[in-house]
């Protein structure tokens, strides 16, 4: 199975602002760049399209103008009360909690890494089953990362925990291709 995995466009808020499961959308100009921008590489083609539910996502599949089926399994992490504040806000604890529990510490009461990786890693096995050769999946970094974790093989908490250990670098569009 191929995956094309394609980030969202840069949403329309302030950096440094916790906003993972909060439905925000992104500028027109910034959905304008990543729809030119994946239709020169030839995206989605004739590709199946799947997409995260949120604004963001659905903003960028309603501008390739191509059938989506959106899934809330790709949806990013719910970061509870933690969501739409600035990160520098949230208490050193309790990020200090998460960094030693990063599989199910629960960030400001919201899904943990684990939650997040089961879901992902049904909606991808169900499209295995479904017998899709190739897809595209326009959703989130966290989804992202996940889902190029699952790639690496291992157990669901080995991926999780690879998934979550390190700083991403998906810039906002970004495109990362999986092959079996």
């Amino acid at each position: 199975m191929q995956l094309v995995l394609v980030r969202h466009p840069q949403p329309d808020i302030a950096p440094g602002i916790c906003y993972g499961r909060t439905n925000i959308g992104a500028s027109v100009a910034a959905i304008a760049q990543v729809a030119t921008s994946l239709r020169t590489a030839g995206l989605p083609g004739k590709l199946p399209i799947y997409a995260s539910p949120l604004a963001r996502c659905a903003q960028l599949v309603r501008a390739l103008g191509a059938p989506c089926t959106y899934d809330p399994r790709l949806a990013e992490m719910d970061f509870g009360a933690w969501e739409m504040r600035a990160w520098d806000t949230i208490a050193r604890s309790e990020v200090d909690a998460w960094a030693a529990d990063l599989l199910h510490y629960r960030p400001g009461g919201g899904e943990n890494v684990m939650e997040v990786a089961q879901r992902v890693a049904a909606f991808r096995n169900e499209l295995r089953q479904g017998g899709h050769r190739r897809a595209l999946l326009i959703c989130h970094a966290g989804t992202m990362r996940l889902l190029s974790a699952l790639h690496g093989g291992g157990s669901i908490e080995e991926a999780a925990l690879r998934a979550a250990s390190g700083a991403h670098c998906i810039a906002y569009g970004g495109i990362i291709e999986l092959k079996d």
